[in-house]
């Protein structure tokens, strides 16, 4: 532990399912791999934040030890596994339980073809939820003007809540409770979207990868089929989520 510390000061390369990866000084796993053009499955990951580790999809193997590749610390020499069976079936069960613990119905969603929690499961051979689902009545706030905010697809990936602290300035969502009760909340004197500072421009109110929020008045803008994963899969598209 203390001499992958240590490398991570400097630059240098990692293998990354037998590829070289260079890396950068302060770079995780995931960002050094994103820049080099190497996908790594993720949903609450994007470079513009710092490290989260909140979904546990981009889990691989660092000398044979799991860890998320967005927070563990790149390091020379490091022999990286993560487009393996193994590590695969792991991110399906992950995904499979994200799909039945909210109401995830694709046909008829307006992010169908542009949400990275379907793209992922693509990805990855998810052909079915596997467990029963739960189908939770969660509440639909559609009290803003300009923003619906549909928690009933929110999978907790955090990006929302660092969007309107970070980039915002606002600190409109927050996320309450534990385990099975955990939520995500809008700070407001009402707790309800209308009654808070969020404006439809904010980059919160266009972070979330799976629609939960969601501009009004524009979800089928770009027809269905003509979205950004219909056209390629989300392992080709490396390159836009690097910074």
């Amino acid at each position: 532990m203390t001499d992958q510390r240590i490398d991570a000061l400097s630059p240098g390369t990692f293998e990354l399912d037998g590829r070289d990866v260079e890396f950068a000084p302060g770079d995780t796993i995931l960002r050094a791999a994103t820049r080099a053009g190497h996908y790594i499955p993720h949903l609450c990951w994007k470079p513009e934040f710092g490290p989260h580790g909140s979904c546990r999809v981009c889990t691989v193997k660092v000398n044979g030890r799991t860890g998320a590749a967005c927070t563990v610390m790149a390091g020379a020499g490091q022999e990286v596994q993560s487009n393996t069976d193994e590590l695969n079936a792991q991110r399906r069960t992950l995904l499979q339980m994200l799909f039945v613990e909210g109401n995830h119905f694709c046909p008829s969603c307006e992010k169908s073809g542009d949400c990275l929690l379907q793209a992922t499961a693509y990805e990855v051979g998810m052909t079915g939820p596997h467990f029963e689902e739960l189908y939770p009545s969660r509440p639909v706030d559609a009290s803003h003007a300009d923003v619906l905010l549909d928690l009933n697809r929110c999978i907790l990936c955090g990006l929302c809540v660092r969007a309107s602290a970070t980039v915002d300035g606002k600190n409109v969502f927050a996320i309450d409770g534990h385990g099975i009760a955990t939520r995500l909340i809008v700070n407001s004197p009402s707790g309800l979207l209308g009654d808070s500072a969020l404006q439809v421009d904010d980059c919160a109110a266009h972070i979330c990868p799976v629609g939960a929020l969601l501009p009004k008045r524009r979800g089928f803008a770009t027809p269905i089929g003509q979205r950004r994963f219909d056209i390629s899969p989300v392992s080709q598209q490396v390159e836009k989520d690097a910074t």
